[in-house]
């Protein structure tokens, strides 16, 4: 959520960058502005009541004693009428800062200086590309028909138990997944994040603080008669362990790392773009997140881009690495940059991580703040990234290192699988 004092100060400013995001503000900025004006009035005036209503408390008790009663019992009569004024005064302030709240969730997080407008995927940026596409020999498939091949996953069982998009992976395919994640998982312990097991399930509260509410709830699955929200990825609830805390500023960074499952409804999404591990409802992810002193934040940006690049080549696959234009940026983002990995057989880029900075984007609506060295309470930044998504991650291994003999597995994984070959 952006600061109230951001807006009342830089209202112009606020409109013109979230215009990158092709976001017209105009009317919630006004909105918040003239309800602001209100919020500030009302507080002033139930102020100066309160603050009468004390002095005339005191004032009683002193006429009491001072034999005074008549007197005592006119000002006891008018501190009844100001519980009276301030009690509607509240309520009405309650309902103006609801009023503010609603207006203020609308608004997306301001992109970065360095973000392109834009309208699409189209109008991204490549900022750098590595690795080689292999060449593929006659009758190579793509990775759906490799799945059927060498039985590593089926689609249909997963149809049958739950519904489309939901893979049964099975054997060495099944292998292959908990290597990737083991060897993810490794990778990021080794670079100082903390492993976390999270919940799958979390409150409104948290889905809201990362900014999935109000923004993403058409994507998630709800479970209605609990109130819970099935995570599409585990930033959800590892950044909101520290929702509410006030941190030291000694205890930053926070690094922290998970593996889940997720969940996505991907409502809307058909053709061709969604065969096989192309997109599915339900999916594993190894996610890496940072908390922050501000001034941290771009340079720690960088390097969990480096980290993920480092895990896209240990895998020996193509990539190329994207900064998003406004259009593409998400609701909270400030900056993002997304990983995509060349599908040989597909001829076609598929994203297979986003890392994004927020900002105080997610802080200021999950009130994480920390201790500076002057004692003064600040927002941090938070920033997440995946590392990595595997169903793409899957796919492309599989498309790009299949040969008349088999599926070779890359190398850094065969610690993990215990095979070399799927044959």
């Amino acid at each position: 959520m952006l600061p109230l004092k951001l807006i009342r100060e830089k209202a112009d400013f606020v409109k013109e960058r979230l215009a990158i995001k092709n976001f017209q503000a105009n009317e919630i900025v006004k909105n918040v502005i003239e309800l602001d004006v209100e919020r500030r009035a009302l507080q002033g005036r139930l102020d100066a009541v309160l603050n009468e209503s004390n002095i005339l408390s005191k004032e009683i008790g002193q006429l009491f004693k001072s034999g005074k009663r008549e007197e005592a019992e006119k000002a006891k009569a008018k501190t009844i009428g100001l519980k009276e004024q301030s009690r509607l005064l509240e309520d009405k302030l309650k309902e103006v800062e609801k009023q503010l709240h609603d207006e203020l969730i609308q608004l997306p997080n301001i992109p970065h200086q360095s973000v392109q407008a834009g309208k699409s995927e189209a109008d991204n940026v490549t900022v750098k590309e590595g690795g080689e596409k292999p060449e593929l020999t006659d009758g190579a498939v793509p990775h759906w028909d490799l799945l059927e091949k060498y039985n590593l996953m089926s689609l249909e069982l997963g149809n049958k138990i739950a519904g489309a998009g939901f893979p049964v992976f099975t054997g060495r395919g099944a292998k292959l997944q908990r290597a990737l994640v083991a060897f993810f998982l490794d990778r990021a312990i080794e670079a100082g994040y903390t492993e976390y097991i999270p919940p799958l399930l979390v409150n409104e509260a948290s889905a809201y603080g990362t900014g999935q509410l109000p923004d993403k709830e058409g994507q998630m699955y709800h479970v209605t008669e609990d109130g819970f929200y099935m995570i599409p990825t585990s930033e959800v609830p590892i950044t909101n362990i520290y929702r509410n805390d006030i941190l030291a500023e000694n205890d930053l960074p926070i690094k922290m790392t998970a593996h889940s499952q997720c969940f996505r409804r991907e409502a809307g999404s058909y053709g061709k773009d969604v065969r096989g591990l192309n997109r599915v409802h339900q999916f594993e992810k190894v996610e890496i997140v940072q908390v922050v002193q501000p001034e941290k934040s771009y340079e720690t940006l960088n390097e969990m881009v480096a980290h993920v690049e480092s895990l896209v080549k240990s895998l020996g696959l193509p990539y190329r690495i994207l900064r998003l234009c406004g259009g593409d940026c998400s609701f909270a983002s400030a900056l993002t940059y997304d990983f995509e990995v060349f599908s040989a057989a597909q001829n076609r880029w598929l994203e297979v991580s986003s890392v994004s900075n927020f900002e105080t984007f997610q802080s200021n609506r999950m009130k994480i703040r920390y201790k500076n060295a002057e004692k003064k309470k600040n927002l941090v930044h938070t920033l997440n990234g995946s590392a990595l998504a595997l169903p793409r991650i899957i796919a492309a291994i599989l498309e790009n290192n299949q040969t008349p003999k088999g599926i070779k597995i890359p190398v850094v994984l065969r610690p993990y699988t215990g095979f070399d070959i799927i044959d």
